[in-house]
């Protein structure tokens, strides 16, 4: 093997044993290097491994020495990503319900792989077992890809849609048919991706569950609906729909309570209308689809919210009390 050859085989051993091997609470001696070293087939003297710990630092790599018990000591000190932060992503991937749990798991092991082997054990002592309920579908990492890349190359997207039975089996919609649209924007709502696409069989902008898609892939057509899109507000868009359920959208008018204002906000944006009415309440202004995801979220508020206007959505929700009201009087 050529010298140069050689000597990019020791960087690379000694990379990886300061970023497997070392930490701010353990760092290896020169014995241990020179160990490492000898048990992957390379035998040099100590030289050699100050002048190769200097190239790793020239290269970026923050190597530190320090003096413990009448020796020197070295480790890995500032890395990509802290502890505190990995940990934050781990939390993220294991409550993240789109992926699978093989798929978080393989994620997980990508970023244990950033620390230490010390550092790795905690990670793995930080992950709750069962955090949330995940995704099925093993597609929709991927699906989640190739959208992106069909919007980028401009082409259009076929895939399989699917609903689940009270068997929990998949069925697939239209029989299996193919749905054929446009993607154009992807938004996250309620833990669920969505796809914003244009239907050009029906002439409108309709949206769908990725992780409800199966067997995706692009066209060679082109995308259509440039002109629908152009004048398009994905956050607007994506604020009114409750649940993502489609339909026509109402200004809603909302009496509120003063403690109410933070959730109005958390829900609509700062650009919402709200006006102060007194010391406790002010009314807030919303253009929203009076669905059953809408009316069931405005109860979910209790006494703190309440419907004033325009008379259909009140009267919306005054069926929807009377239903339930019916459906769980006693007998």
């Amino acid at each position: 093997m050529a010298k140069s050859s050689k000597h990019r085989e020791r960087l690379l051993y000694l990379e990886q044993l300061f970023r497997q091997e070392t930490d701010e609470n353990h760092g290896v001696t020169m014995a241990d290097i020179r160990g490492y070293l000898h048990n992957n087939g390379i035998d040099i003297d100590r030289r050699a491994v100050y002048a190769d710990i200097e190239t790793l630092r020239n290269l970026g790599m923050d190597i530190i020495s320090e003096k413990s018990r009448g020796t020197c000591e070295y480790y890995l000190g500032g890395r990509e990503f802290e502890l505190a932060e990995l940990k934050l992503l781990v939390d993220a991937v294991q409550s993240f319900k789109l992926i699978t749990e093989k798929k978080s798991r393989v994620l997980i092991d990508k970023l244990k792989s950033l620390v230490s082997k010390y550092d790795a054990k905690d990670l793995d002592q930080h992950v709750p077992a069962g955090a949330s309920i995940k995704s099925l579908n093993e597609e929709v990492y991927y699906n989640v890809d190739r959208i992106h890349a069909a919007i980028a190359s401009n082409k259009q997207i076929r895939f399989q849609y699917f609903q689940w039975t009270v068997h929990k089996e998949m069925e697939l919609r239209r029989d299996g048919a193919w749905y054929v649209v446009s993607p154009w924007s992807m938004v996250w709502d309620d833990e669920n991706y969505y796809l914003i696409a244009y239907d050009s069989e029906n002439e409108e902008i309709r949206h769908y569950r990725v992780d409800k898609m199966l067997h995706l892939e692009p066209t060679e057509d082109e995308r259509e609906g440039q002109e629908q899109f152009e004048e398009f507000d994905i956050a607007s868009y994506s604020k009114r729909m409750f649940g993502m359920f489609g339909g026509d959208t109402t200004i809603v008018t909302l009496d509120c309570n003063n403690s109410m204002a933070g959730v109005m906000i958390d829900r609509f944006g700062t650009e919402a209308t709200i006006v102060p009415v007194n010391e406790e309440r002010f009314t807030l202004y919303a253009d929203v689809v009076i669905s059953e995801q809408f009316l069931g979220w405005v109860a979910s508020l209790s006494e703190g919210v309440k419907i004033v206007g325009p008379k259909q959505a009140v009267d919306a929700m005054e069926t929807m009390t009377d239903r339930l009201a019916k459906q769980y009087l006693r007998d």
